[in-house]
């Protein structure tokens, strides 16, 4: 069997939407909510408490991270391996957004898949003239040594500030705020990808539940409702200049004394069982 087909009886998934048709006449907005675990984003969305995320793209999709922390899994995003379906499936027959030609996956991409042969799709689509712009949250994006320069890297244009982090409790007001500076220098036809690392979430999380000194479950939904409640004004400027695909996804989930284990960077089904979605926000 050669690697392009698929195993006897399997069936390529069809896709929601042609990503050929979206590069080039979309813009892209990758928000990725690190450190969300799927549990807590499920419970959030079937309480309504996350009504903005709730509004767009259905409900939030069980997947398997790429990684344990958020090093390891941002390589395999950026290289277009992005949180996998739970269920057993082949690495063919998934419903690819972007594709890395000839990266153990096969030389013939999948239908509605964006084929890419540069190191990252992120590179791809700078190639295509999109302006990629990439505004960090956790340390690996701090630029404030050699390890958190490399996923900025990637980007034509990468910012980070102090009050982006993970200690900061407005960080995604701050995000967003200068997200949306950052727009406004462009014109509606020149074509964005941005990507947003959400730090909120990721430890520590306790300081969105008042009194409490350690986080747990209910300060790390407190921390995405808090997302949420930041996400209208990102996504009514995207809705301004363009439609604009928008995916939302986590890189890894976080325990809170399951089995004993604490936080990430352990292979845990708590740290690597994440919630993913993708929708378009239409031009208004």
């Amino acid at each position: 069997m050669q690697i392009d087909e698929l195993p006897a009886g399997e069936q390529t998934r069809h896709p929601d939407l042609d990503m050929n048709q979206v590069v080039g006449t979309h813009d892209i907005l990758m928000l990725c909510f690190d450190t969300l675990r799927y549990d807590v984003s499920k419970e959030e969305e079937a309480a309504g408490r996350t009504p903005v995320l709730n509004s767009h793209g259905g409900e939030w999709e069980k997947r398997h991270a790429p990684g344990n922390f958020t090093y390891p899994s941002h390589f395999a995003i950026f290289a277009g391996f992005l949180p996998s379906p739970a269920e057993p499936h082949s690495l063919r027959s998934r419903n690819w957004l972007f594709f890395p030609v000839q990266a153990g996956t096969g030389r013939i991409p999948p239908k509605g898949s964006y084929p890419f042969t540069e190191a990252t799709f992120v590179q791809s689509l700078a190639h295509t003239g999109y302006e990629t712009i990439c505004i960090g949250g956790v340390n690996f994006f701090s630029k404030r040594n050699e390890l958190g320069r490399v996923f900025p890297g990637y980007f034509t244009k990468s910012y980070w500030l102090p009050t982006f982090g993970c200690t900061a409790p407005d960080s995604t007001e701050k995000q967003i705020d200068f997200a949306l500076k950052k727009l406004e220098n462009y014109p509606d036809d020149k074509r964005i990808f941005m990507y947003i690392n959400f730090s909120a979430i990721h430890y520590p999380n306790c300081h969105y539940v008042e009194g409490k000194m350690k986080d747990d479950k209910e300060s790390h939904a407190a921390a995405l409702q808090y997302i949420d409640s930041q996400l209208p004004r990102l996504f009514q400027a995207f809705q301004k200049r363009s439609n604009t695909l928008v995916i939302a996804l986590s890189d890894h989930g976080t325990c809170y004394g399951e089995d004993g284990y604490e936080y990430h960077c352990i292979s845990h089904e708590t740290v690597y069982t994440v919630p993913y979605k993708h929708f378009i926000l239409t031009k208004q």
